[in-house]
């Protein structure tokens, strides 16, 4: 589904991502973690150029997102985005902030949009909050909420930018609960994140970043078993 060649990122004299090499199949849930400043949201954003690589190539379904004249539009409708800090429009409740994306980039009619997107609350347990406003949700709902914004455009991946980052530790559980039942929906997803517990027991394959490298891509029972990179060691020596 993705293949990234000889990826480099650079802002400056700053090289962040010195040359990544990836695939991800279909049905893939990949963690990718590592210590701050290793280049994982970095990486994670070039998937869909929000930021824009220095090197590389990344293709998408067949299509080689960077070269030639791509419309990167046309991907992202295919990605679901799924930021830190949820990004919900505030001046939206939270029905007008599911359903936009589907009316303007979908064709979907208001009332095809809402049914679609009832359906996803509830998916979710927050059914009763469709016209309430982001500024009356906890930040568990507001996450909630934003995965059900990606969501709602029928995407064929899923990306997680830290999506527990900014949350109270109470609220980890009930965002973390919905990207299992993705996962076990069969959602193709990379999910940048430090929790190690989520990583062992939903990914199926784990990734360690350091310095703009990949240094270990395993499956989490070797990954975390028997690590074979001595950074690996060292960095879970201390977060586990």
């Amino acid at each position: 589904m993705i293949n990234v060649e000889n990826l480099h990122k650079k802002f400056g004299s700053l090289h962040v991502l010195k040359g990544i090499d990836l695939e991800v199949n279909e049905g893939d849930v990949l963690v990718v973690i590592g210590p701050s400043g290793s280049g994982k949201s970095t990486f994670l954003r070039c998937l869909n150029l929000l930021e824009e690589p220095t090197e590389g190539s990344i293709f998408f379904e067949g299509v080689d997102i960077i070269g030639g004249n791509n419309d990167i539009n046309i991907q992202r409708q295919k990605m679901g985005m799924v930021f830190q800090n949820f990004n919900l429009f505030p001046h939206l409740s939270v029905m007008g902030n599911i359903i936009l994306g589907p009316i303007r980039l979908k064709g979907l009619t208001k009332e095809e949009a809402e049914v679609e997107a009832m359906k996803l609350l509830k998916r979710v347990g927050l059914e009763e909050k469709a016209n309430e406003y982001p500024n009356r949700l906890s930040g568990g709902q507001k996450q909630r909420i934003a995965i059900v914004r990606a969501l709602a455009m029928n995407p064929d991946v899923m990306l997680f930018d830290e999506p527990t980052s900014a949350l109270d530790p109470e609220m980890i559980g009930e965002v973390l609960d919905v990207m299992r039942l993705l996962a076990k929906e069969g959602m193709t997803m990379v999910v940048v994140s430090h929790e190690m517990n989520f990583a062992r027991e939903v990914g199926s394959r784990v990734l360690f970043m350091d310095e703009g490298v990949i240094l270990e891509d395993n499956e989490p029972e070797k990954f975390f078993g028997s690590p074979q990179n001595p950074r690996l060691i060292d960095f879970l020596s201390k977060v586990l």
